[in-house]
């Protein structure tokens, strides 16, 4: 019980402060209560999972470049913090991107667990 008030405490305060992939990503293992898995990340990123858009959709097959809004058309930076050392430094703006994103994907917000392993895959990328 209390490794998860420490786990939400301290994702709680990654909320307040900007951040760095690694911070995020040990947030998000520590909710989930698991080590992130690199490999299940990938598969996940890559994955249809049964509604009309995935992942690559918009951020194409590798996030190391850029891709494009299925709908809009918008232009979207690389997904990958190696390629775009802006990514995943804005924890408000991680969850919100996780929200909306997760949604269109899966109809439903992604899991700490699902976040971990996504983030834990990109963080390899080079």
């Amino acid at each position: 019980m209390l490794q998860k008030f420490f786990a939400l405490l301290l994702l709680t305060s990654l909320h307040a402060v900007a951040a760095t992939p690694a911070e995020l990503l040990a947030g998000y293992t520590a909710q989930a209560g698991q080590p992130a898995n690199a490999a299940r990340g990938e598969t996940f990123f890559k994955a249809s999972h049964g509604q009309e858009w995935q992942c690559t959709s918009c951020h194409g097959k590798s996030p190391m470049v850029g891709g494009r809004h299925a709908s809009t058309d918008k232009t979207i930076e690389p997904l990958a913090p190696a390629a775009n050392p802006k990514r995943f430094t804005d924890s408000a703006k991680v969850e919100k991107w996780f929200r909306r994103n997760c949604k269109d994907v899966l109809a439903r917000e992604c899991t700490a667990v699902e976040k971990a392993d996504v983030l834990a895959w990109l963080m390899t990328l080079r």
